[in-house]
């Protein structure tokens, strides 16, 4: 019983030590205007829009710019994210799951 509640704390620091790893990590990604800075936790961070985005009658291409920044940024994270999880060593065998 001890030996896989060493197991479980070890996992958990390890996916400790992989979340602050990943929390530096930053990506941006630009479309139509509209840029898009993402970080290792998939938290947004900043965006910005041009001002020509800004006009009168340009709502849905903002809205539709800021959808498709955001999903490539998603999506190199996502990248990121699995390269640095390989790095360290990937997913760790979990007792019951493997």
């Amino acid at each position: 019983m001890f030996n896989k509640l060493k197991q479980f704390k070890d996992l958990r620091d390890q996916a400790k030590e992989m979340q602050s790893k990943l929390a530096e990590e930053s990506i941006t990604t630009k479309s139509n205007g509209v840029e898009l800075t993402m970080n290792g936790n998939l938290e947004i961070t900043n965006v910005s829009v041009s001002e020509d985005m800004l006009e009168v009658g340009k709502k849905s291409k903002l809205e539709s710019s800021f959808k498709d920044a955001h999903s490539d940024a998603l999506k190199k994270m996502q990248r990121v994210m699995a390269m640095k999880m390989k790095e360290m060593g990937g997913l760790p065998n979990i007792p019951g799951l493997s």
